[in-house]
């Protein structure tokens, strides 16, 4: 064994200054990542174990069109990059993919085709430009202009495709939006659900804001999203694939430039992460309040006799001023936010990593093998120096492809929390109609605390009834009423009659009188099915068998 040993003792490789170094800095490296990376793994690893907190309670099984519910009442989390996002992205996706062979599946699948090409020929583009730059230094016209007409030609498909993906980007939203109106509006129209969003719950103050403007920002930001995502992942894997390759073929180590990339990209990331505003709960609340000045717009056209009447003009234009006030107050915030948010973002991404990718294409050409001078003589060293340029450039055209590809996937979490704002709106949206239309009314009163005392505004929910639960039973029969111990209670929870008695037979006419607030107008709520039957046993016609004139408000 042991001569064997002293034989193999000359083979083995020798540890050199420059080589202890290299193996120092990875340890450190590895170690520092371990330190970082550890806990943030353990306490993952413990919120999914079985002493974590306990998950969203499931809608019931096999019906997966309704949508699970948001937790006890109380007040709502700030929309965010969080479990809750996730799961409302989920529950939402069932409605825009509903089966697996769609129009929307079509459109998705035809966009990523776009996005898989347009990365190919990127990188086709920034090998004929190595080429192009390399004639230009050996001085050969004929080659620079072949390359020349080269890159025009692939210019053509390559404008197209780019083209093709703002095309199917715009095709994939429009898709979107299509689906989710169509559900929406199906819901909403369900069992008069629009009249008992409106005067059953007050959960949703601007059905119309949610209806339009909410469903077709969660469209838009969610296919631009995808386009923002997919393409510049797959840019970061090939443009590493193709640079890492070229460097080991020409005997260069890819080992401290990948390790200076992932630090550079972890350090920016932590950083952009602690300075990024909560832009989720900025936009909701931006939305909400566009939501309140349309609402307020369309309530004096409502009610323009009676503001005419009154003399009102004044009360409902300080009104409005103070609506739009609180508007601009919260689109200034946002852009002072972003102002500061895109600065920095900026500087770490153009200047200090500029700055890195000079030095991570310059250390494998400086210590490549296959790029040394050596002994060559005076004819091989120019060929040398037009190889190195010719490497130079479409190292660095590749690394700037990759630098902009992880510009944007880190800059796409600004829109991740956008889209959290939205998502949490539309999807708030449909599981209040859910609720609904299964008979679940709930009502709040929303305090605001003013801006002048405080500059964080609060939301403060205040139950004003608890949830009662229907016990009562509505009967059709062919002719006749008959209400058997009905109560009329009011939406806000208000027992008008705490227990009605009467029988109409056909042929019968009947007059009910009283002063104003006694149930008059609520009975024939009842009747019609508005108002749900609480207690006892109301035998009616069908609804297709009578007809009902309702009073102008």
């Amino acid at each position: 064994m042991i001569p064997l040993l002293h034989a193999a003792a000359p083979g083995r490789a020798r540890w050199t200054r420059s080589g202890a170094v290299k193996r120092a800095a990875c340890l450190v490296a590895a170690a520092y990542a371990l330190r970082t990376v550890g806990p943030v793994v353990g306490r993952r690893l413990a919120r999914s174990g079985p002493g974590g907190k306990s998950r969203a309670a499931r809608g019931p099984a096999g019906d997966p069109s309704r949508l699970q519910g948001a937790g006890a009442a109380g007040r709502k989390p700030a929309p965010g990059l969080n479990a809750d996002f996730f799961r409302q992205l989920l529950q939402l996706r069932k409605i825009l993919f509903p089966r697996v062979v769609t129009t929307e599946t079509g459109w998705l699948c035809l966009h990523s085709v776009a996005l898989v090409s347009r990365t190919f020929l990127s990188i086709s583009v920034a090998g004929l430009d190595g080429k192009i730059v390399k004639s230009i230094v050996e001085k050969q016209p004929r080659a620079f202009i072949l390359k020349l007409i080269k890159w025009l030609l692939i210019a053509i498909p390559a404008t197209l495709v780019h083209s093709a993906i703002r095309y199917l980007e715009c095709k994939l939203a429009l898709a979107f939006r299509t689906r989710l109106v169509d559900h929406a509006y199906k819901t909403y129209f369900a069992n008069q659900t629009y009249y008992k969003v409106i005067d059953m719950d007050g959960r949703l103050t601007n059905p119309d804001q949610s209806l339009t403007e909410d469903i077709m920002m969660f469209s838009q930001s969610v296919a631009h999203l995808y386009s923002n995502l997919t393409k510049p992942i797959l840019d970061v894997i090939l443009t590493s694939y193709t640079l890492i390759r070229t460097a080991v073929s020409r005997g260069a180590s890819p080992m401290e430039p990948t390790l200076l990339s992932g630090l550079v990209v972890y350090a920016t990331a932590k950083v952009l992460k602690t300075c990024s505003p909560k832009f989720g709960k900025l936009v909701a609340k931006e939305a909400h309040r566009k939501g309140y000045l349309r609402y307020v717009h369309s309530r004096i056209i409502a009610n323009v006799e009676e503001i005419a009447f009154y003399r009102g003009h004044k009360v409902e234009m300080k009104q409005l001023q103070q609506c739009y006030q609180a508007l601009a107050d919260q689109m200034n915030l946002i852009l002072s936010k972003r102002l500061w948010y895109i600065m920095i973002e900026q500087f770490l991404m153009k200047y200090v990593w500029s700055s890195c990718g000079l030095i991570m294409v310059a250390i494998p050409i400086i210590t490549a093998t296959g790029f040394a001078d050596g002994d060559l003589e005076d004819g091989q060293k120019q060929a040398m120096v037009s190889d190195r340029t010719e490497a130079f450039t479409t190292a660095r055209n590749l690394l700037a492809s990759g630098a902009d590809a992880i510009e944007r996937i880190m800059s796409s979490y600004k829109e991740v929390t956008e889209l959290a704002g939205y998502t949490a709106r539309v999807y708030n949206m449909f599981w209040v109609f859910d609720e609904v239309k299964r008979g679940i009314y709930k009502r709040a009163a929303v305090i605001q605390e003013p801006e002048i005392q405080s500059k964080n505004e609060t939301n403060i929910e205040l139950p004003l009834s608890d949830t009662r639960e229907i016990k009562g039973k509505v009967i059709d029969v062919d002719h006749g009423i008959i209400c058997e111990n009905v109560p009329i209670i009011t939406p806000a929870g208000e027992v008008v009659a705490s227990s009605l008695n009467f029988k109409v037979q056909e042929g019968m006419h009947l007059l009910i009188t009283g002063p104003n607030g006694c149930g008059k107008s609520s009975l024939f709520r009842i009747l019609s099915g508005l108002w749900p039957v609480y207690e006892g046993t109301l035998y009616k016609p069908p609804p297709q068998h009578m007809f009902y004139i309702p009073q102008r408000k």
